[in-house]
């Protein structure tokens, strides 16, 4: 087996990226041979920064056609990899840009908008995450917007949902959801990261798991290394199977401290979340830019992974889902 070739042939697919946009990140992904990938344009801000933030896509789209296509179905994500493009499936890590209006996922999601995680670290209408001091649950109205996701086709991400709220969206959702970018309790104890019973529960509902290769999540801190994120690969497959297993790197590319800052606020502007100093985050080695990505698949071979397995954890894996949730 060829890593090389065969990371050239497969379906590459990133659960999660929220880096600096750019040309030269455009560049990177595309020399990266990534396929697609869930791209953030919202957090904290509420419906009309959001709004702009796709409008700047939209743009993007335009002004980079020959680099990147957005991506509405799977059928999108085949031809990027056809025309040797980026797909781009617009993402939020919060909802705060529904407001209190349920209706606004279905708009949202006729702009492109494909995944939509419920929280982003602390309490918000549809229920805590995973910072917040008393996670009170899934409310009402998070009930409401689920339903409205598996209606229209937009997967439940739960990345940064606190315990109870994740349990109480895992059994609500009619579809399978994710945890498009997260670390496993059994390698390193944090608030971000998931409980085995919680990685396990999504499973079992036929979710998926994307493995953040985030050096602050993982025990090696800056010391990490593309081989260090196999071994939490590795833990995971051990735990939930080759089949719910995929990529979701959190990749930060080329973001400066006033954009951790701002990510590490409460609702973008409060109190400081975690303790410390704010600092950029260094990358794992050997997968500094999205330009690595054929280090991972390496790396993968490496560790005497077969391809069978390679292919599925690369893109297969997150294309079944996508499926099952949009639908198309």
């Amino acid at each position: 087996m060829n890593p090389q070739a065969l990371h050239q042939d497969a379906a590459v697919i990133d659960g999660l990226v929220i880096s600096n946009w750019s040309r030269s990140v455009f560049e990177d992904m595309q020399r990266g041979g990534l396929t697609a990938a869930n791209c953030t344009c919202s957090i904290w801000e509420g419906f009309r920064p959001t709004i702009e933030n796709i409008a700047r896509w939209k743009q993007w789209f335009h002004e980079h056609g020959d680099l990147l296509l957005q991506v509405y179905t799977c059928a999108d994500i085949d031809r990027a990899k056809r025309e040797s493009k980026v797909g781009v499936f617009l993402g939020w890590q919060n909802t705060y840009a529904l407001e209190d209006r349920v209706e606004f996922v279905s708009l949202f999601q006729e702009l492109g908008v494909r995944v939509m995680q419920l929280t982003y670290n602390t309490q918000n209408l549809v229920g805590s995450g995973c910072w917040e001091s008393t996670d009170s649950g899934l409310s009402d109205f998070g009930r409401d917007v689920i339903d409205e996701m598996n209606r229209t086709g937009v997967m439940v991400d739960l990345s940064h949902v606190g315990p109870q709220t994740t349990e109480d969206a895992i059994r609500h959702s009619k579809k399978p959801v994710a945890f498009t970018h997260c670390c496993p309790t059994g390698i390193m104890e944090h608030p971000r990261n998931k409980t085995d019973a919680q990685l396990r529960m999504v499973a079992d509902r036929g979710g998926l798991v994307g493995v953040a290769t985030y050096p602050p999540f993982l025990p090696w801190g800056d010391e990490t290394t593309v081989h260090h994120c196999i071994d939490v690969f590795d833990y995971m497959i051990n735990l939930v199977g080759e089949d719910h297993v995929g990529i979701g790197t959190d990749f930060t590319q080329d973001q400066d401290v006033a954009f951790f800052r701002w990510l590490r606020s409460d609702k973008g502007n409060g109190r400081p979340l975690t303790p410390g100093e704010v600092k950029v985050t260094k990358p794992p080695i050997g997968l500094e830019r999205m330009s690595d990505y054929p280090n991972l698949t390496a790396a993968m071979a490496e560790r005497g992974w077969s391809e069978r397995r390679i292919r599925k954890v690369l893109g297969e894996n997150w294309l079944r889902i996508l499926r099952d949730v949009w639908g198309e």
